[in-house]
């Protein structure tokens, strides 16, 4: 360490220390969320998003915000969020990364930052690396964000469209990574908007962020569309070139006949020209093709 970081600190801590004024501000209202009934601090949510409708913006609302998540995951959950889980919250809601060490709670810290960002009601995605937590994840930190009157929704591998998006329309939403990178393919190959299961992206949080943007991402989403027109116009066209008949080959034609416009006689309705490996349609067999393909 060098004489800098010595007196100053590195980023990371001073980073902390901005952090650490929010995290005071929340434990400070500890007692006054505790002193509240399940019904007053179930209408908290209420109260934030009409407070965000009058102008305030998710950074003021924030340490009310995580104060209430972690009483109602204290009492419906039996689990309270640490100082070091709460940190963790205001960095992912600050759109940052947060490396925890197993045991840390990284899955009790994403309520945090969920249940603030779900409160604008553009719909938060929390990405897991598969099925099983995606499903564990809803149905167990789920219980705290709909004891405080969000929806939240599963997004899982068997699910059918319509199913999707009911789940897409909740407040929060648990998908895999690829479920959600196969569904943002499938919405931008519909016709009609009725057909799209997304509502929009508006925040995400991701687990495993290493495993999901670096090791995951190096496999590509590959997806294609039904191919029944080109199927049907090749079928078409393979009965038009059943009709069409060879013409007699013919030799080059000279510069010199070119200059003084001698024609020579087409027959059948193409030539092939075996050297340069080249078909062309006769005059008659442009009229055929005209004629077959007209509506």
């Amino acid at each position: 360490m060098n004489i800098i970081e010595k007196v100053f600190g590195t980023h990371s801590e001073r980073e902390l220390k901005r952090i650490e004024s929010l995290v005071n501000k929340i434990e400070e209202l500890r007692p006054t969320m505790q002193a509240l009934s399940d019904s007053e601090l179930r209408g908290k949510t209420d109260e934030y998003k009409r407070r965000l409708k009058e102008g305030e913006t998710l950074d003021d609302l924030l340490p009310e915000a995580y104060a209430t998540v972690r009483e109602a995951a204290k009492r419906v959950l039996n689990m309270e969020h640490y100082r070091v889980q709460l940190i963790g919250g205001i960095i992912l809601h600050q759109g940052r990364i947060a490396e925890m060490r197993t045991g840390e709670g990284k899955t009790l810290v994403s309520t945090l930052p969920a249940y603030l960002n779900a409160l604008t009601g553009q719909g938060v995605h929390i990405v897991t690396v598969n099925d099983y937590l995606a499903k564990r994840d809803a149905e167990w930190m789920g219980q705290a964000h709909e004891f405080l009157g969000l929806k939240v929704g599963v997004i899982l591998n068997s699910m059918k469209s319509e199913e999707r998006r009911e789940a897409y329309a909740c407040d929060i939403t648990y998908v895999t990574n690829n479920e959600l990178g196969f569904d943002y393919l499938r919405d931008n190959m519909v016709i009609y908007k009725e057909q799209l299961v997304l509502r929009g992206l508006h925040y995400a949080i991701i687990d495993e962020v290493d495993s999901v943007l670096i090791d995951e991402a190096r496999t590509p989403l590959i997806i294609s569309g039904q191919s029944g027109k080109s199927t049907k116009l090749y079928e078409v066209c393979d009965i038009l070139a059943k009709q069409m008949k060879r013409g007699q080959d013919m030799e080059d034609i000279s510069k010199m006949d070119a200059i003084m416009k001698i024609d020579r006689e087409e027959t059948g309705d193409f030539i092939v020209n075996e050297k340069d490996k080249v078909i062309n349609l006769t005059e008659a067999g442009v009229a055929k093709v005209e004629r077959f393909f007209q509506p």
